[in-house]
């Protein structure tokens, strides 16, 4: 058993702190909101959606597990500390590192010899190695591979199955140098079923970007194909299901949201010359235009229009790059009234978002279903004419 400390306690952070609980380690979470905080160590989870995740907060808070906004005091409490807080893009779609300056500065007013820094937030090539190791050495006045062990073990969490996943897939770690890499292996081999060693910090960071580019790109292959299925009368459903094999894997099209896949390519776009991986890309950020040209086929301004889904993914109530937002307002500069629906928000929720809430399908004049949502293929089914259905869910059999 040894003490660990994590940095980010969010929809990433909060079950790799339950999960390493678990697995007998005295965990303290480091948020940044003090009430967040509270609200933690009383048992209080804040993604209900996540499996599992409220019984292993419940069952090792105030015993394992507890959290806190003390950054600097976590760092001196604990062996390993683990950095797993989010990187944005900017409006020019530049990343931005505050985060993890923030945390490796508490670590670092921490950090003591034989102690493990960790990095799990995916992040552009060469970070670990120059930005954080840098912002460490320079507080500590240690050395990394030398005086503390430094490595990059990117996260391979998916919302709403992040406790699983560390069982279902292996952990990446990759090590400043082989000394590193073999010490934070042997920890994650703790709470972790299996552990591919990698040669380097940035081997492991282009692996992480790497997974984030391929399903973007394929994504952006589906779209296209989709396009030309409505065009050609096709059910591209019916041709993904029959073409799927071993030696193909044909994505479902749709909008591309969330933290992950919308921001990983720019680490490469912004940095390399990849024309492919640039132009799906923009091919995913545009089809909120293709659903606009589909809606235009079915009404036109001012017609009463409703977006269902404002979430970036069903079942998971987060809005981050989401599609749906752009898509309202395109709606809204062409004279559509927009209204909006999604069952994981109430209409309190919506309404602080300044969006008009709705689920009177039968007053819109069309309607786009943007997530999977089999429960609303009964009620709208009556309104298939209407319905500018992105993930084929009124054809689907219950």
């Amino acid at each position: 058993m040894t003490t660990v400390s994590v940095y980010g306690v969010g929809k990433a952070g909060l079950p790799l702190c339950c999960v390493i609980a678990e697995s007998g380690h005295k965990v303290i979470g480091v948020g940044r909101n003090s009430e967040k905080s509270i609200q933690l160590n009383k048992g209080i989870n804040p993604i209900p959606e996540e499996t599992g995740l409220s019984d292993l907060l419940r069952k090792h808070v105030g015993k394992q597990l507890k959290f806190t906004i003390d950054g600097v005091g976590a760092s001196k409490k604990t062996k390993v500390h683990i950095i797993i807080v989010p990187v944005f893009i900017d409006a020019t779609n530049k990343p931005d590192f505050t985060n993890i300056k923030e945390a490796a500065n508490n670590i670092a007013r921490g950090l003591k010899k034989g102690d493990l820094v960790v990095l799990e937030t995916t992040v552009p090539i060469g970070t670990t190695g120059k930005l954080l190791k840098t912002e460490l050495e320079k507080i500590s006045k240690l050395r990394a591979g030398r005086d503390f062990y430094l490595a990059m073990s990117p996260e391979r969490m998916m919302t709403g199955y992040a406790i699983s996943r560390y069982q279902e897939l292996p952990k990446i770690v990759g090590g400043i140098n082989m000394l590193s890499t073999k010490k934070v292996a042997q920890f994650y081999l703790t709470f972790c079923r299996q552990i591919i060693e990698v040669s380097s910090l940035e081997t492991a960071e282009f692996i992480k970007i790497s997974e984030g580019v391929y399903r973007d790109v394929n994504i952006a292959l589906a779209n296209e194909l989709y396009k030309i299925s409505l065009s050609s009368r096709i059910d591209y459903w019916e041709v993904q299901k029959a073409a799927n094999n071993p030696f193909c894997h044909l994505h479902e099209p749709g909008s591309v949201g969330g933290h992950c896949i919308p921001v990983y390519p720019w680490f490469l776009i912004n940095n390399f010359e990849v024309p492919l991986i640039k132009q799906a890309r923009q091919q995913n950020d545009d089809m909120i235009k293709f659903y606009i040209k589909q809606t235009e086929k079915i009404t036109k301004p001012p017609s009463r229009i409703l977006v269902v889904g404002i979430s970036f993914r069903e079942g998971v109530k987060e809005t981050a790059y989401t599609r749906s937002l752009p898509l309202i307002k395109l709606l809204e500069k062409r004279g559509y009234r927009v209204f909006v629906y999604d069952p994981l928000y109430s209409k309190e929720e919506l309404t602080s978002m300044k969006l008009k809430y709705s689920r009177e399908f039968n007053k819109a004049k069309a309607i786009i279903l943007l997530n999977k949502y089999p429960d609303l293929r009964a009620p709208l089914t009556k309104y298939r004419s209407r319905v500018v259905d992105v993930k084929n869910i009124l054809n689907q059999k219950p």
